[in-house]
């Protein structure tokens, strides 16, 4: 590896580590969460890609990976000026009570069974499977 990508990798994870630190544990949501998530989706937007090849891969498999590689790619702008907005109006409750605008809430949501700022709803095929 050059100098220049390991430097690059220890300030990606240098700050998902901050990021990370800045999430209560409750989930409240406040002007200083929102503030974090605003840094974390401006300095991590590329994280959209490989988390929507992994969520369409999971959901879908192969052709739900392709589709979610291209997907991520058109999310990385979006992800991005949603933090540029979510950091500046940090002060600001809106949208009420500092809810994050995108889902999942962090750019790294993907991976983790908590990233999601709702509860996982249940599908009607497994909800209507009969137990023995």
């Amino acid at each position: 590896m050059t100098e220049k990508t390991m430097r690059t990798m220890i300030l990606v994870l240098a700050i998902l580590t901050i990021s990370l630190t800045l999430a209560p544990a409750a989930r409240a949501q406040t002007a200083l969460r929102k503030a974090g998530r605003g840094l974390a989706a401006m300095t991590t937007g590329f994280l959209e890609v490989p988390g929507n090849i992994y969520k369409g891969s999971v959901e879908e498999g192969v052709g739900g990976g392709f589709l979610g590689f291209v997907k991520g790619l058109g999310m990385i702008v979006p992800r991005t000026l949603v933090g540029v907005y979510e950091f500046v109006t940090c002060p600001i409750p809106a949208p009420s009570n500092f809810r994050p605008i995108l889902d999942p809430e962090f750019p790294w949501g993907y991976f983790t069974a908590s990233g999601h700022s709702e509860a996982p709803r249940s599908s009607p095929s497994t909800s209507s499977k009969k137990k023995h």
